[in-house]
Formats: C-alpha cells, sequence, structure tokens
C-alpha cells in the first residue's frame, strides 16, 4: 500500500494501523489525521478516491471498472453523522455567544414546534437526542427530505414517541431538520452557511454541509465494502436485542428512525451533496475534522472555538443508557456522543461522533488529542468501525506512556 503523507516521531503505531486497515479489514480508500495540543502529528491518505463499483454500478459493458483514481491530498467525502458532531457546536457557539438559551423551549425560536405535545421539548433535549422524535409518522420522499422546508413542516406537527426529556433515542436523520431550523430561526441563516461562515472559514476547513459546486470534483464516491473475517479484536456489541434484529422488525424506532426518508437518497447523487443536512451530509477531509475537532479543546492557530465553559458543556453526559433507536447503551453530551461502549474513544473525557459505515472525529481534552478519519468503504454498523478503533488503540498507544502501554 503506497501511503501518502507524514507522520511525527512517536506516532508511527498510526501509520502501521492505517496500513493494516488496508491489508487486513478491506480498506479501498481512506485518510486520517491527528492534532496534539493544536499541532498537527499526523496526517496520511491512501488508496482510491471512489469506492470499488459494484457489478450493477459497473454495468454489463463493464463501464466504470477502469484503472481507479488515487485518493489525493484534497480528497473529500460524505461522512454520515460524524456530521452531526461539527454540527452541534453550531448552537453550542451561539450559547456561548448568548443568542439561545439551551434550558429554553425549542419554541420560544420555533413556534409552530410546540404543537402535538411538545411544548416543553427544551433545546437541549434536541442536542442530547432526548426530543422524543427520532421519526415521522409519514415518511419523507428524497426531494421532501432535501428542500430544506418539508422535514421542519414535518415535525412541527410530529406527536414524540416519548414523553420529552424522559429518555434518549437517537434522532439519525430527524436531527436534520431539528437543528437546521432552529438555527435558520435563531440567525437567519442556513446552517450550512453559518457553518461555512463562522467555522470552516475562520479554520481553514475542508467542510460542507451544503457542498458549493466549485468543489464537487473534490469528493470520492462512498460505497458498500465486503465485511473483513476478523476484526482485529474490535469490540463487539451483544445487546440482549441486537441492532439488526430490531432493524429487521419493521414496527420498531430502529427501523423507522433510518426509514425517515424512503426511499433512502443515493448519497454520490450531487443533489443529495448540495442539500444541507447536518444529521448525515457533511462532506469533509480528515484534516478538516480533526483540525476543527482540535479548535474545540484549544487553539490552533490563533482560532479556538469552545470556551472553557461550553466545553465543558459538549462533553458533561446528558443521555446515557439503553437508547430507543440504537438498542445498545450509548452516552451523549450536548450534541456529542461521549466514549463508552457504543463509541470507544481515547478515554473517559473525550467526546465526538462516529458516521454511519465508519469515519470518525473526536477530541480528548485530557491528552489534547483530535481525530478524523474518513473512508469511502461504508460497513454495516452505526458505532465502533473497526477500522476506525484500530486508529484510536494507536493514538493511545502513541500517546501513553511505557507502564500505560504495558
Amino acid at each position: 500500500m503506497d501511503v501518502q503523507g507524514t507522520v511525527e516521531a512517536g506516532f508511527e503505531p498510526v501509520r502501521d494501523a492505517f496500513v493494516r486497515n488496508f491489508d487486513r479489514l478491506g480498506e479501498q480508500g481512506a485518510a486520517v489525521a491527528v492534532y496534539r495540543d493544536g499541532h498537527k502529528v499526523v496526517d496520511l491518505w491512501a488508496g482510491t478516491r471512489d469506492v470499488a463499483p459494484t457489478a450493477a454500478d459497473a454495468g454489463a459493458d463493464g463501464a466504470g471498472t477502469g484503472d481507479p483514481a488515487p485518493w489525493a491530498l484534497d480528497t473529500a467525502q460524505v461522512v454520515r453523522s460524524a456530521t452531526k458532531g461539527i454540527a452541534a457546536a453550531v448552537p453550542l457557539l451561539l450559547h456561548q455567544r448568548g443568542q439561545i438559551d439551551l434550558d429554553a423551549p425549542v419554541g420560544t425560536y420555533w413556534p409552530e414546534f410546540k404543537a402535538a405535545g411538545k411544548e416543553r421539548v427544551l433545546v437541549r433535549h434536541l442536542l442530547s437526542h432526548r426530543a422524543g422524535v427520532p421519526v415521522l409518522d409519514r415518511p419523507l420522499t428524497p426531494a421532501q427530505a432535501l428542500d430544506g422546508e418539508s422535514g421542519p413542516a414535518a415535525l412541527a406537527t410530529q406527536s414524540p414517541a416519548w414523553e420529552p426529556g424522559t429518555d434518549h433515542g437517537y434522532h439519525a436523520h430527524t436531527y436534520s431538520w431539528l437543528m437546521s431550523e432552529l438555527v435558520r430561526r435563531v440567525t437567519g441563516r442556513s446552517v450550512g452557511r453559518w457553518i461555512a461562515e463562522e467555522i470552516a472559514r475562520p479554520l481553514g476547513l475542508d467542510f460542507w454541509v451544503g457542498l458549493p459546486a466549485e468543489e464537487a470534483h473534490r469528493v470520492g464516491r462512498i460505497g458498500p465494502v465486503e465485511e473483513p473475517t476478523a476484526v482485529g479484536g474490535a469490540l463487539r456489541l451483544r445487546p440482549k436485542r441486537s441492532v439488526s434484529a430490531a432493524y429487521g422488525d419493521a414496527g420498531s424506532l430502529t427501523r423507522r428512525a433510518f426509514a425517515v426518508i424512503d426511499p433512502l437518497p443515493d448519497e454520490n447523487d450531487p443533489a443529495y451533496r448540495a442539500a444541507e443536512l447536518p444529521a448525515s451530509g457533511g462532506i469533509s477531509t480528515a484534516r478538516a475534522l480533526a483540525r476543527c475537532y482540535a479548535a474545540m479543546i484549544g487553539p490552533v492557530d490563533g482560532h479556538r472555538l469552545f470556551a472553557p465553559a461550553t466545553l465543558t458543556l459538549a462533553r458533561t453526559e446528558e443521555s446515557a443508557g439503553p437508547d430507543r433507536v440504537l438498542v445498545v447503551s450509548t452516552r451523549f453530551g450536548l450534541g456529542f456522543m461521549l466514549h463508552g461502549p457504543a463509541a470507544p474513544l481515547l478515554g473517559p473525557g473525550s467526546f465526538g461522533h462516529p458516521g454511519r459505515g465508519g469515519s470518525l472525529g473526536f477530541a480528548d481534552p485530557e491528552s489534547g488529542i483530535a481525530l478524523g478519519y474518513v473512508t469511502n468503504g461504508m460497513r454495516k454498523g452505526v458505532t465502533a468501525d473497526p477500522r476506525a478503533q484500530a486508529l484510536v488503540r494507536a493514538v493511545k498507544v502513541a500517546t501513553s506512556s511505557p507502564d500505560e502501554a504495558n
């Protein structure tokens, strides 16, 4: 495997793990970046920009099966739910600036949302997956999901699946319209524009929620890849009822939450990439994810996102225990997944967000580490992808003292 990029002394285990992902875990194209104390210490990429096409994609004449383009320095990919972590920074920064009250009812800013028993849904409930609206009684078509209006309108009239604030369940897709409409009502700007102007531009990030047409040539094609026969010690979750079993039940919250858009849109479609879906449609380089998280926990080239109090809010536990949607136990702060069985990160104080199928971004304030990993090969799992976990373990080895490593 021809790995490109740089690794500072001491972080060689990350490069080794990255190579093994290609050799043993079926990686086709990926990148990983690590910052420590605001300084980039790992920046690697390898493989192909586009995942290998399936037989159906290639067509009967074999079109599309020529030599694939290599992953380049500036290749970006759809990162699915890893988008949620960056999007969560928006209301936290608005709170930091005194523009939003996390303990105010959502209806304070979005009056139509108060209908159908949602009067007591607080802003913090949206961020901690406690709002009770991970499903819609009537799923949206792909066109409706992307139009920026149908999603918020449907959620405004939707009755909650449980008493808001009393329990948590992953808002896999509805998070997009909850977040985008809240930000629009408070700021008058779309969430994608706000991220572009207030986060990405100052930090120099190749990260978009709503891909500009002029950047489309940089974005690779994602797709499914075969599951490895061995996962090299990756975490295996064995809940009493598995996620796959719950997903197979058409009436379950799990199945309904992931089928809010029916049929699911093609994530390689230019229309999907141009839409502003802060739950799942972000497009990023690994470098941008790592740099953004680094700026949440400290200065990066003179820019810092979170004040200490905001950082505390981001990683203070708001939800924990069996997740009504994901089935397994999950932990959430305000918008971020916290270190735990469903999202093993670097340590107890780590916070971030994985993307279904592979991608990951997180920060660990205690060690000063921020990591971003993106891939074009999508696996079935929602959390704890074995490739991402291999990289996390390698970072832990690189940052541990000899006694800790042993």
